[in-house]
């Protein structure tokens, strides 16, 4: 062998060491555990793990008997003293043989919830997989369920979102498939299902919605009580808000649109199918008076508080209201003897016209303590104390001197808006904005009076439009919508646009809304939210209700000088009808256009009560109070100051006289400074105010006359007096007329 030959065959012998050593070395750290074979492993014996635990379960599991929803428990419903008001939560269903129910109307079912029915082997994995994974991340409820999933949930299992409840539903899912035909399942999915209104199954569904048996249901009604089956509450269209509508009418195109999808439904027959609504509600039997309207707005704050409709349905609840039976009483008796008595509906038409909602609060804690929402539930469906539909009108133009408050909101000229303030009040005065343009609205007063120069405070005792129309547009529109909101206001609801008309509150607002924003104002500012419930337990299971008072929405300096202009309303305004005898109160009257709404919203010290008129003809159509009771217009001075005072005076009766402890230095409650003599105003025609007037609560002229109030207006209520449009006094007065147990500022801090 060669030289060259030895050298090559050492280093082939070297390399072959060095590999074999390289081979028999040990792997140090993580590595040692996640080689790809060692990995592959893992994932096996995982996947093995899991078929075994799986199928354990699915041995250790049988199918039970029914859940206890077919054997439901009533809900129980009481006053705040607890005795019983009503009780509820008998189950509403007739089951019916599938082969009552049209092939069409099944298939609709079949296209909402899962298309694949017929071939599926009953459960779905990964829709499970995900519900079991958001249920861990608190999300709350998710779809992805099959009918015999939902079915199984409904029937044999409970409403409780957990990890095992879903383990257990996957399980009896498929054995259920196995043991029972796809038509049994569906038969038993539909018949058991909550549709709303207290239905369950489809025939008590297809009377409730269409009052008719189910197998004369067509099938764009069988694809809305499919569609139903997502949110019933949210999607009854007879009581859905705009959003709602649309999201129903979308749900219930998804469920044809698949059902063409699957050739279950024909496309020309598809194509000019239109959206059948539903008929109203009709009230369940016991419900009759305000019961029902209690029971369903109790439903409704239960449904918010995460309570779902499922829960509630299946009864056990007690539910312990924050009516006051002695209250309720008082706020009936005052709407019977001040209102309902004067009317003659059959030879009257226009007084059958006529609806009243109202609300009484605790400015304390929020409680709802009275409610009269119609009628009785039987007779008048919708509630008008929640009712939404109707302008608030002029008891919103407190809000907008609180946002000019709250904001240290100026005039055009740089002048700081406050209860002594002057404006020009002439009717029908174009608005401008802070360049001196005008904005392209100027709103008539009533009446079309002109007042010339006048205070904030004589504008809101006399509900001067053409001033609040200024004072918004100087405060800011947007500004305004965001304290009015603060306050309380629903910020969707209908016309409420960021827009010059705001000022004479256009927006939709109910006696319930407009209560919790009286109560923050009587509460100096801090949140008040009305709430009807009490309290509501099932055994151990408490719901958890939201705060009813919350924090600072608005100063109490704002607060509380709102408080004390809206004295001068009742002592000199509009108001003077629910003057109480020692007794402080503050409030607004409103009247809307055309005369559709009249309210009162007022409170004293302890007690907040909103009510609010309404002119409903057929259909709901709103129309005008004008001539109700055979009188002229109806005014908020008229009938539903006069239904406030009436019911305050009894609910207030036997606790004595109070005062509100205002922290302000400005508004009717506040004693003019004695050594300060009146300022003359300005005369100039300028639409913006130019200087402040003293501390009072009146327009003073020049040069002062001594002179006395003159009488109010002629009545216009059916002969019963309205105030809307009182004339002030011409000169000052020398002495305040009621100072409320003002607290005054000390200097340096007035604001």
């Amino acid at each position: 062998m060669g030289r060259a030959e030895e050298r090559r065959a050492r280093q082939k012998s070297a390399r072959k060491a060095r590999k074999g050593a390289k081979k028999g070395a040990k792997k140090t750290g993580i590595r040692r555990f996640f080689t790809w074979k060692m990995v592959l492993g893992y994932f096996l014996s995982l996947g093995l793990l899991l078929v075994g635990g799986f199928l354990v379960l699915y041995f250790w599991v049988d199918v039970p008997d029914a859940n206890a929803l077919a054997k439901a428990e009533a809900n129980i419903y009481k006053y705040s003293d607890g005795s019983i008001m009503a009780r509820t939560g008998k189950v509403n269903r007739e089951s019916v043989p599938l082969s009552k129910i049209p092939k069409e109307v099944q298939h609709t079912f079949v296209a909402a919830e899962n298309k694949d029915f017929y071939s599926d082997p009953g459960v779905s994995i990964t829709g499970t997989a995900r519900g079991m994974i958001n249920t861990l991340l608190g999300r709350g409820k998710q779809g992805g369920s099959t009918i015999t999933q939902q079915y199984v949930k409904n029937y044999y299992l409970s409403q409780e979102q957990t990890v095992s409840r879903k383990l257990k539903e996957l399980v009896i899912s498929l054995k259920v498939d196995q043991q029972m035909s796809k038509d049994d399942i569906l038969a038993g999915y539909i018949n058991t299902s909550f549709y709303g209104r207290d239905a369950y199954g489809i025939q008590a569904a297809a009377r409730a919605y269409y009052d008719k048996d189910v197998q004369k249901l067509s099938v764009g009604e069988g694809a809305y009580l499919a569609a139903l089956l997502q949110a019933p509450s949210q999607y009854d269209y007879s009581v859905a808000g705009p959003n709602g509508k649309r999201l129903v009418k979308q749900r219930w195109n998804y469920v044809l649109d698949n059902m063409v999808q699957k050739h279950w439904l024909d496309p020309g027959k598809r194509k000019g199918m239109k959206f059948p609504k539903p008929l109203d509600p009709r009230p369940v039997p016991g419900m009759d008076g305000q019961t029902g309207y209690f029971v369903e707005a109790a439903k409704q704050e239960l449904y918010k508080s995460g309570v779902s409709e499922d829960e509630l349905a299946a009864g056990g609840w007690t539910i312990t209201l924050n009516i006051d039976k002695k209250k309720q009483k008082d706020l009936e008796r005052a709407v019977r003897t001040q209102l309902t008595d004067d009317l003659k509906p059959k030879t009257r038409p226009v007084d059958k016209h006529a609806q009243v909602g109202a609300v009484s609060v605790n400015p304390k804690n929020g409680a709802i303590v009275a409610m009269y929402g119609g009628a009785g539930a039987t007779e008048h469906w919708m509630n008008n104390a929640t009712r939404e539909d109707y302008q608030p009108a002029s008891t919103f133009k407190p809000l907008i001197l609180a946002a000019a408050l709250e904001n240290g909101s100026t005039t055009r000229d740089g002048t700081k808006i406050t209860a002594n303030t002057i404006y020009n009040g002439d009717s029908g005065r174009p608005v401008k904005d802070a360049g001196g343009n005008n904005v392209g609205f100027a709103p008539p007063n009533e009446d079309h009076k002109d007042y010339g120069p006048i205070t904030v405070q004589t504008a809101m005792n006399n509900s001067v439009n053409s001033v609040f129309a200024q004072m918004a547009e100087d405060v800011g529109l947007a500004k305004v919508k965001k304290t009015a909101t603060d306050l309380g206001m629903n910020p969707k609801a209908g016309g409420f646009d960021v827009a010059p008309a705001m000022s004479l509150g256009v927006m939709g607002a109910s006696p319930q809304d407009m209560a919790g924003v009286y109560a923050t104002l009587d509460n100096h500012g801090q949140k008040v939210t009305p709430s009807i419930i009490k309290s509501a337990v099932k055994g151990d299971q408490r719901a958890e209700l939201p705060d009813t008072t919350g924090d600072e929405v608005i100063s109490r300096t704002a607060a509380d000088s709102v408080t004390s202009v809206l004295t001068g309303v009742v002592d000199k305004g509009t108001g003077t009808a629910v003057r109480q005898e020692g007794q402080a109160v503050a409030g607004k009257t409103g009247t809307s256009d055309d005369n559709k709404s009249a309210w009162f919203t007022g409170y004293t010290p302890d007690l907040v009560t909103s009510v609010g008129m309404f002119g409903e003809g057929e259909g709901g159509k709103q129309v005008t109070l004008t001539g109700t009771g055979g009188g002229g217009r109806v005014n908020g001075g008229g009938y539903p100051a006069e239904i406030w005072a009436a019911y305050m005076k009894a609910a207030l009766d036997g606790q004595g006289s109070a005062k509100f402890d205002l922290d302000t230095d400005m508004g009717a409650a506040v004693p003019p400074p004695s050594s300060t003599s009146p300022t003359t105003p300005p005369t100039s025609e300028s639409s913006e105010p130019t200087t402040s007037a003293p501390p009072t609560s009146e327009t003073p002229t020049t040069p002062p006359t001594p002179t006395t109030t003159p009488p109010t207006t002629p009545p216009t209520s059916g002969g019963k007096p309205s105030t809307g449009t009182t004339t002030p006094p011409t000169t000052p007065p020398t002495t305040p007329t009621d100072t409320r147990g003002v607290r005054l500022k000390p200097p340096g801090k007035h604001g």
